[in-house]
């Protein structure tokens, strides 16, 4: 897909598209694109990506997709494969395994001619453009890209590597998704299931909802009088209200319990008690999912000049606030839009976009559209999903909600559950394939 096909349906967002009608619309403006990279478009430089997610990965790929092979394009990324955080949930409840959720860079290297650099960033120089690694290699760049997802502030008492075996967050996808399937087959009927939400903002708004869900319904099933206790830091729910409502009060009656604006002192992995505004709580699994902030490359190389946890940015370029010539989008820039895999991809190529016209000196679209898409399993069986259509708004310089653009699903169903995998798949393929 060439960048001019791209975001002429992304702008058929802002003719009155409904949330259902964006739906089907974002099909076709994020299906996956397999592509010759073009030999001259006239546009050249050197981009180095750092962090290959989906955000990194997708940046890295229509780079080169609409950069052609005058843009020489880096990505550096310290793991052999990226293990998405979408659908781990389902490795809960062994509907997915961890290996079908990990997805290697070989196509982007030999089908887009990205180079890959397997490393540790150490420093970046964004006054002499380069980029310092572990084994001391130096990469010199043009433009820079920083998409290192997030890290957590563990909860009091979670300090070592023994307390956090204990009690996983599991919300980097990997060796603490395992543990914590593990810990759940573990459990004998009618024991307890405690798990925490943190304050906003977090990666995926409605993940640890949709975790609850996917919980209570294998207890339900496999551990009979088990009960899953809900911890959320928020207010009320944030993502999906009616539908995780409804789940929680019809669906998982009786198994989910849950209370907001519940505050986290501190978790005692010996004891398996947490201290909290409620006072002491015992579980016999516990996963707390700890406050989020931007991934450390940030906070080290003076990018997180939001709160001194995110990175600000403007959304026109995602070129960073703190730092010229450094783009930073993903789960690591501080924006109106949600933490989620799917806007990460959408950034990405506003990013691209907006790097090719600055190589070639012409000024960033001045008008981007971005949507947001996400299903959330509510059973083995069934799902909701979530939609939103943001727009620049030059007043505030900020990414809007489109309004009348935006709704979750009436209802769970069996369609939309296998709606979501082919909504992962097509997502997944957009950014690895």
């Amino acid at each position: 897909m060439n960048r001019r096909d791209f975001f002429r349906l992304a702008s058929m967002a802002g003719l009155g598209a409904t949330a259902a009608s964006w739906t089907q619309l974002a099909g076709a403006a994020t299906a996956p694109q397999l592509g010759t990279v073009p030999t001259n478009t006239g546009i050249t430089g050197r981009v180095v990506v750092i962090g290959g997610g989906m955000g990194g990965a997708s940046v890295a790929k229509y780079l080169r997709l609409w950069g052609g092979t005058g843009v020489s394009v880096t990505l550096v990324e310290r793991d052999s494969a990226y293990t998405s955080n979408i659908l781990s949930n389902l490795v809960l409840n062994g509907q997915r395994t961890i290996t079908s959720l990990q997805y290697g860079y070989s196509n982007l290297a030999s089908r887009y001619g990205i180079r890959m650099v397997k490393g540790d960033v150490t420093n970046i120089d964004p006054v002499g453009h380069s980029v310092s690694l572990a084994d001391g290699t130096k990469l010199p760049y043009d433009r820079l890209v920083v998409a290192p997802g997030v890290d957590f502030d563990l909860y009091p008492g979670l300090e070592t590597a023994a307390a956090q075996a204990k009690v996983p967050h599991a919300w980097k996808a990997g060796v603490q998704t395992t543990q914590l399937r593990n810990m759940m087959v573990n459990m004998k009927a009618g024991q307890t299931f405690v798990m925490s939400i943190p304050a906003k903002p977090y990666r995926c708004p409605p993940g640890p909802y949709e975790r609850a869900c996917v919980v209570a319904d294998w207890l339900k099933k496999n551990r009979p009088g088990s009960k899953v206790i809900v911890l959320d830091a928020n207010p009320g729910i944030i993502a999906e209200p009616l539908a995780f409502a409804n789940a929680f009060d019809v669906v998982h009656k009786g198994v989910i319990e849950y209370h907001s604006g519940v505050t986290i002192n501190s978790i005692d992995a010996t004891t398996m008690t947490l201290n909290t505004s409620l006072g002491n709580l015992k579980g016999n699994v516990i996963n707390a999912i700890p406050p989020h902030r931007a991934g450390k490359v940030v906070a080290s190389n003076g990018l997180a000049n939001v709160g001194g946890r995110w990175a600000g940015v403007d959304v026109l370029t995602y070129q960073s606030t703190a730092a010229p010539g450094v783009h930073v989008i993903g789960d690591a820039s501080a924006t109106t839009q949600p933490k989620a895999g799917h806007i990460a991809n959408q950034e990405a190529k506003i990013c691209a976009d907006a790097i090719l016209r600055l190589l070639s000196g012409r000024s960033p679209d001045p008008s981007p559209i971005t949507n947001s898409a996400c299903y959330s399993p509510i059973t083995s069986d069934t799902a909701s999903w979530l939609t939103a259509i943001f727009a620049y708004d030059p007043v505030s310089g900020t990414m809007q909600p489109v309004p009348g653009a935006a709704g979750e699903a009436p209802t769970r169903s069996k369609d939309n559950y296998e709606e979501m995998i082919k909504w992962f798949n097509t997502l997944m393929e957009d950014s690895f394939a």
